[in-house]
């Protein structure tokens, strides 16, 4: 394993050249770059989190405008939060970040703390997220170690440990830390954070990087070794599974839908979905006597989640309102739809299948 920490490696001047590259080279047209403040600074983190920038921007703007700030996210229901969350998937972010900022509420008085170990001990604040509130929004001299961090200064500095092996993922994060500012800190950590977050998203990216625009160029031991991409190295990957499910989607002639909330974690936890069951037959068992022959099947359609495969098979049944299947939940009119956190899918779902019949 290479590491080198060269002229300006354990120095200002790994962390200079990338301040200066930053400010002429940067991205400086995301709505949530260019701020201090904790709590947007926060919210890009948490969003940004498995999930593509071009995908973020739009759901960032609208949370920002229905929560713009901890006080009034903590004080909103988290219907309303996992309904601004509804396609964003993972949405065991969306209820961390709830509980996070009433969390805040209760023991900040609606403030951040300011330092990352504080921050590390509120809900769905992980040590990385931490440090870059901490060193864009306070000026803490600590290390953020997010995906595109990881590959730049494994890059840089040969690092080829597998970083599978937290003991290694540690031994990175600790040359992180040594090419942190070291003068004039509380000015150059935010600059600095933002830039190492920049060069690994915009030129040192995971397949065909662009090494000659890169300021890091002349002392990266993978661009001298000309194999950027070996770097970094992580042998355990998640698999992809799959997962079928057959979907109930009872309705009434006014378009009410039979919803329930799911539990958490689960599939779709705690959003508002149509029963969910493992096979057709299990579905039909819980519909009310005499009701299988009025079942409608939908064309099945595939829904992919970041690390799993949803095959769903939806079957459309009308019911009386004073009917109801042998599952937990209640009718919903389509004028509450867009209120609740429901699940991408099953959203465009009952828009396909259901809100015709109520118009």
């Amino acid at each position: 394993m290479k590491v080198k920490l060269s002229e300006g490696g354990c120095t200002d001047g790994f962390a200079s050249v990338l301040i200066r590259w930053q400010k002429q080279h940067g991205r400086h047209d995301l709505p949530w770059l260019g701020t201090q403040d904790p709590y947007r600074v926060w919210l890009s983190e948490i969003m940004l989190q498995q999930t593509q920038v071009a995908t973020v921007r739009s759901y960032y703007q609208q949370f920002l405008a229905r929560f713009p700030d901890v006080l009034n996210l903590a004080s909103a229901p988290l219907d309303d939060v996992l309904s601004l969350w509804s396609g964003l998937g993972y949405y065991s972010r969306a209820r961390n970040l709830h509980r996070c900022a009433q969390q805040m509420q209760s023991q900040y008085g609606g403030h951040f703390p300011a330092t990352a170990a504080l921050l590390q001990t509120l809900p769905g604040i992980g040590p990385s997220t931490a440090a870059a509130i901490a060193s864009i929004c306070f000026g803490e001299r600590v290390a953020i170690l997010d995906g595109n961090v990881k590959r730049v200064l494994a890059r840089y500095l040969g690092f080829d440990a597998d970083l599978a092996l937290a003991k290694n993922e540690r031994a990175l994060w600790q040359h992180a830390t040594d090419l942190l500012p070291r003068t004039d800190v509380q000015r150059s950590m935010p600059h600095y954070t933002q830039a190492v977050m920049d060069l690994g998203a915009t030129v040192c990216t995971p397949k065909l990087p662009r090494c000659a625009d890169c300021p890091l160029r002349p002392h990266c031991q993978a661009a001298l070794l000309q194999y950027p991409e070996k770097f970094p190295v992580k042998t355990r990957k998640l698999k992809r599974s799959a997962q079928t499910l057959w979907l109930l989607v009872a309705h009434t002639a006014q378009g009410a839908v039979w919803l329930s909330r799911q539990p958490a974690p689960g599939v779709w936890g705690g959003l508002y979905c149509v029963p969910l069951f493992d096979s057709r037959q299990s579905l039909l068992a819980a519909l009310p006597v005499g009701a299988k022959e009025c079942t409608d099947d939908v064309p099945p359609f595939k829904h992919v989640l970041t690390h799993k495969d949803l095959y769903l098979h939806p079957v459309r049944l009308m019911l009386p309102a004073d009917g109801a299947p042998d599952a937990a939940g209640a009718w919903v009119q389509p004028s509450r739809w867009p209120a609740l956190g429901l699940p991408a899918a099953v959203r465009k779902l009952l828009n396909d299948q259901v809100a015709s019949i109520s118009r």
